[in-house]
């Protein structure tokens, strides 16, 4: 319950890279689960849609909007698989993996457009209050929305523990809390059922802010990605990781960026100068392959190793050195 009540107030994050796991991407088992399951929410939110269009309850609208925005999700992350296993080309040399953030443009559009319809709709039903229709319908269209997203949840989270996926454990504990935002329907269905009119359109209004926390949610991902944000505890693991590389004097700039779901870095080292140059070679290369285990979903890193002048070291030996000179 506690999760539950902190996911309505701070919802999960959208970012493809955080629904997908280096165990789930190897296993075809997980990655079928994912689609199935992704698959189940689609044909919820076209059953609800259908509801909607009979009874015209503005609550089911909203749940539709937002059981819909939710399966969307899986848009980029199906382009960046989809474009992330074409070759880099001549002019595309990083490869195509920043599809997924145009993806995710659009998807933002999309569900900006539904949620302000599902706003206007909702306000125009508190202004102008109208009797719902087909009501036994509309619970029903609630309670299979319940049992789409508890369906996913029990089912990405059984396979998550199979696999040992956390990414896909996670999502279907986020899928099982957005099952009580469907329940929610109920009450505005109830309240009609009793004579209560502007119940439906509150309830609408309550289901649309939720659509705008995960809008703002995925507005600030899509943001971050576009200006090549990254978690700055994954710089911290890089740096920490090559100081302790064997030859690296110390570590200069570290830069990441996500393409698609993958991360590439850039990284300037430190070497002792009278060091041959393949000896120096040699530390870069112990440098690359220290960051591609130790960084998550890390699949290139380019080293520049800087060579250390005389006397760098020690201010000791630089004052000698230039009162030699």
């Amino acid at each position: 319950m506690k999760h539950q009540v902190a996911h309505l107030v701070k919802p999960h994050s959208h970012e493809a890279a955080d629904k997908v796991d280096t165990t789930m991407e190897a296993s075809a088992e997980g990655m079928r689960t994912l689609w199935i399951s992704l698959a189940i929410l689609g044909v919820t939110t076209v059953l609800q849609a259908l509801v909607f269009a009979l009874s015209g309850s503005v609550a089911l609208l909203g749940d539709t909007i937002h059981n819909g925005a939710d399966a969307l999700t899986a848009v980029p992350l199906g382009i960046a698989f989809v474009l992330g296993r074409r070759a880099a080309t001549r002019r595309f040399t990083y490869g195509f993996g920043r599809a997924e953030d145009l993806a995710g443009i659009a998807i933002l559009i999309t569900i900006t457009a539904s949620s302000a319809l599902a706003a206007y709709t909702a306000i125009d039903r508190l202004l102008n209050p109208q009797t719902i229709t087909h009501l036994p319908w509309v619970a029903a269209a609630a309670v299979i929305g319940f049992i789409g997203n508890e369906w996913v949840a029990r089912y990405r989270i059984r396979t998550g523990r199979k696999i040992g996926s956390a990414a896909l454990v996670a999502d279907g504990v986020h899928a099982r809390t957005d099952g009580f935002t469907s329940l929610a329907v109920l009450l505005g269905a109830g309240g009609a059922a009793l004579g209560w009119k502007l119940a439906d359109p509150i309830v609408g209004l309550l289901i649309t802010f939720a659509i705008l926390l995960v809008l703002k949610d995925a507005a600030k991902e899509v943001f971050r990605r576009l200006m090549d944000s990254v978690d700055p505890a994954l710089i911290d693991t890089a740096e920490t990781t090559l100081r302790n590389v064997n030859g690296v004097k110390r570590v200069g700039e570290v830069r990441m960026r996500w393409i698609g779901h993958q991360l590439r870095a850039e990284a300037t080292i430190t070497v002792d100068g009278s060091l041959s140059l393949w000896a120096a070679h040699q530390v870069a290369v112990d440098a690359e392959h220290a960051l591609l285990h130790a960084v998550p979903r890390l699949t290139a890193a380019l080293i520049h190793p800087d060579p250390t002048r005389i006397g760098e070291e020690d201010p000791h030996a630089m004052l000698a050195h230039h009162q030699t000179s």
